[in-house]
């Protein structure tokens, strides 16, 4: 992959992987700069287990500080002629260059990219700046169309070559923006819906996906590498999607901020489906303005995905967008959080527990209110007591009750309808693609570990699942659906009426995945954001805000206020840079281990 971004750069006229020349310089794109000198980009021993260990090079001429740096910091020195677009793009390919054989984060680089790059410099240098996101360099999830030079395959072998019909929805609005198409992100291929068993990350054509953070644990799924990539500072912001946790678990796995729309704000044509009851196009970021900054770029109404119909009346402008609801820690005052104990806090690890319960004593001391036990009507029915578990409808004896009931049915028909509008494939049904997996076994993993693959332990049963469905949306199905919509989102509803008053969220740890999943099932809103790591493994966690349908602005106004207030407190309860336990593990699976440590 390297080789040919360096044969890019070579023909641009540019040395491989080095900084670009200032803009002042005269010719900004070929001027000659000083080679990096042999060994600098390779780990040193004596920083192991630091966040010393990968250091990040100036970028630009102006030896801008990329490491850490906010969009809107990149904006200000490309205002100033400091920092240019094709400068970003180059040292976010160094930045990759070297991390990416460690967490393994990028799928595929964009040929076009530096073209790209080029042509946001002409328009700022012909005085037009079409936003934030003017030139900045992002990537998406590598199950989002790209009417490009870029494959869309959801990690599969079986879709390369495949021709999309159009760009995803979302990626044409972030081309609107400005932004800058950097590349594709590994992903737990088929965004996890293939197997049951299996290793999170990892995908036949992608590989494993690795968190910064520790490279031999879970690094939270489907959207990994998105994640990842945006955690190692190897991207400005990307985009992934969630049918149950997709976003959320992986940004709380990596110390992002990760924002998951109702269903229905993002579109999702164009991506590679799951369900389109629970479907949902995120973003994630470093701070809560950068995930926001994206968000606004792909919000909105799109005839190809009629949900998208109900955000109508329910959304600020577009000119003001969901930044025009960022605040700072002030806002907190007068500020109301439920707090579902037994719903979700009960089932955190102690370690986790007493930094969180710090972190709402500060939340309280900058005057919020915040009300415990606050709980999902019928918790003890509709949340599982022990992990995540999209079937635990099916474990209490009432598949008429489990959310998978609808995923199966859902995908089997979904996954048809996107792929009839491919050229160049054979690819067309469910059907096709287990008999792929079958006939490719060596490196798809049709059957079960040991016939099949370690990543793949238990091959392709979430797809035969699926397959057995038929798609019939039968008794059963109808029934699940309603049961797991609407119980959910009567529990969310109720819990954040409090004497009369709606709260202005439920505050939730995401680490634990009945969270999230509570919420997908009701297609409702969550943020969340860094608030701590655990101490045995070095692995991150975050406190998420949980949302009513279209509550966006309720999640960017009090996201933003914990976060100002995280960073001005001076607490340790925050984002913090990775120290890449493991980085020369490369074990398949990774490891899902119990990291409550007190």
């Amino acid at each position: 992959m390297w080789s040919a971004a360096a044969l890019l750069l070579a023909s641009a006229g540019l040395p491989a992987v080095v900084a670009a020349p200032s803009p002042g310089s005269g010719n900004d794109h070929t001027a000659a700069i000083a080679i990096l000198s042999p060994g600098s980009l390779s780990p040193r021993i004596e920083n192991v287990d630091s966040t010393n260990l990968f250091p990040m090079a100036p970028c630009g001429g102006s030896s801008f500080r990329l490491e850490e740096a906010t969009i809107d910091e990149m904006q200000k020195a490309m205002a100033k002629g400091t920092l240019t677009s094709v400068q970003l793009v180059q040292c976010y390919i160094l930045r990759n260059y070297q991390t990416d054989n460690y967490i393994n984060s990028l799928l595929q680089f964009n040929p076009d990219a530096l073209a790209i790059a080029a042509k946001m410099d002409a328009e700022r240098k012909a005085g037009t700046v079409r936003g934030p996101l003017h030139g900045i360099p992002f990537t998406v999830k590598e199950n989002m169309a790209t009417k490009d030079n870029l494959e869309t395959t959801a990690g599969s072998w079986a879709l390369v070559g495949s021709i999309v019909p159009r760009d995803a929805f979302v990626v044409s609005k972030l081309r609107e923006a400005g932004a800058v198409l950097f590349g594709k992100a590994t992903l737990s291929e088929w965004a996890d819906m293939r197997s049951n068993n299996y290793s999170e990350g990892y995908s036949a054509r992608g590989g494993q996906a690795r968190s910064p953070y520790n490279l031999t644990l879970n690094p939270g799924g489907s959207s990994s590498g998105s994640a990842a990539a945006v955690a190692a500072n190897a991207i400005a912001f990307s985009l992934g999607t969630e049918t149950d946790g997709s976003v959320i678990n992986p940004a709380e796995r990596n110390s992002v901020v990760g924002f998951k729309p109702t269903v229905g704000l993002t579109s999702r044509a164009g991506v590679i489906p799951e369900s389109e009851h629970q479907d949902t196009v995120g973003t994630f970021g470093r701070t809560v303005r950068d995930a926001v900054y994206a968000l606004d770029a792909i919000y909105g109404i799109d005839t190809r995905d009629s949900y998208t119909l109900a955000q109508k009346g329910r959304t600020p402008q577009k000119k003001g967008g969901y930044a025009q609801y960022l605040t700072t820690k002030s806002a907190l005052r007068g500020a109301a959080f439920g707090l579902p104990w037994n719903s979700f806090w009960a089932k955190a690890d102690p370690e986790q527990l007493r930094i969180l319960t710090n972190l709402l004593s500060l939340i309280k001391d900058a005057g919020a209110t915040i009300v415990n036990g606050t709980e999902i009507t019928d918790y003890q029915t509709i949340v599982s007591p022990d992990y995540w578990n999209w079937d635990y409808g099916s474990s209490r004896g009432y598949p008429n009750e489990s959310e998978y009931t609808v995923v199966k049915v859902d995908f089997y028909n979904n996954i048809k309808t996107y792929l009839s509008e491919l050229s160049n494939t054979n690819i067309r049904s469910l059907e096709d693609i287990v008999q792929y997996n079958y006939e490719n076994d060596g490196t798809e993993g049709g059957h079960p570990w040991p016939l099949g693959i370690p990543a793949f332990y238990s091959g392709q049963d979430g797809f035969l699942a699926s397959l057995e469905t038929k798609g019939v949306k039968d008794q059963t199905y109808y029934q699940a659906l309603e049961f797991t919509q609407s119980s959910t989102r009567n529990g969310i509803d109720d819990a954040l009426m409090y004497k009369g008053r709606r709260l202005n969220g439920l505050l939730v740890p995401p680490d634990v995945g009945q969270t999230y999943q509570i919420a997908a099932q009701a297609g409702y809103p969550m943020i969340t954001l860094p608030a701590g790591v655990h101490s045995a493994t070095g692995m991150p966690f975050g406190l998420a805000i949980m949302q009513t349908a279209f509550a966006e602005k309720e999640l960017v106004k009090y996201g933003s206020a914990i976060e100002d207030l995280q960073i001005k407190s001076g607490t340790q309860y925050k984002r913090t840079k990775p120290k890449w336990f493991g980085y020369m593990k490369r074990n398949v699976p990774v490891l899902n281990v119990y990291e409550g440590s007190d």
